[in-house]
């Protein structure tokens, strides 16, 4: 059966927050608090255009994979870059095609959408199989970092 895309809503914040949960342990090796990782999820299920959407692909009315997209401003560029973010697919599903869907549904719809000019992500520096899976997409290194301070 063909994989299908499309927006998650709030009735999929279990299966998102398992996913989220086990993306930081299988990419990160990071226990997330499950109470502040539902906290949020819904709150981005019921905020979309504020927080950013969560798209699932399914098989067969199975959910397999997922990937978020949050919004950032260029002033420089005068548009919107949309980065992909959270994205996980199921362990049996892998190498099937479930990130190229996502990847080509969010793609197609960045570019219909008006004042967005680029996609962005980032990965874990130590992560070579998706780098090399985005790089094969067309994405692109950067000459940038990513620096922050957290927590506050």
């Amino acid at each position: 059966m063909p994989l299908t895309v499309r927006r998650a809503t709030p009735d999929d914040l279990a299966v998102i927050v398992d996913f989220n949960r086990r993306l930081a342990e299988e990419s990160e090796g990071k226990a997330l608090d499950r109470a502040v990782l539902t906290a949020g999820v819904a709150a981005a299920l019921a905020d979309p255009s504020g927080k950013g959407p969560y798209f699932l692909a399914e098989d067969g009315g199975e959910v397999v994979g997922q990937m978020q997209v949050t919004f950032e401003w260029s002033d420089w560029r005068n548009g919107w870059f949309w980065w992909i973010q959270g994205v996980y697919v199921r362990a049996g599903s892998r190498r099937r095609g479930v990130f190229r869907a996502l990847y080509d549904h969010v793609s197609r719809a960045a570019r219909e959408e008006p004042g967005v000019i680029g996609l962005r992500l980032y990965v874990e520096r130590d992560n070579v199989a998706a780098q090399q899976a985005y790089l094969k997409l067309g994405l692109e290194r950067t000459p940038y970092q990513m620096l922050e301070r957290y927590p506050l």
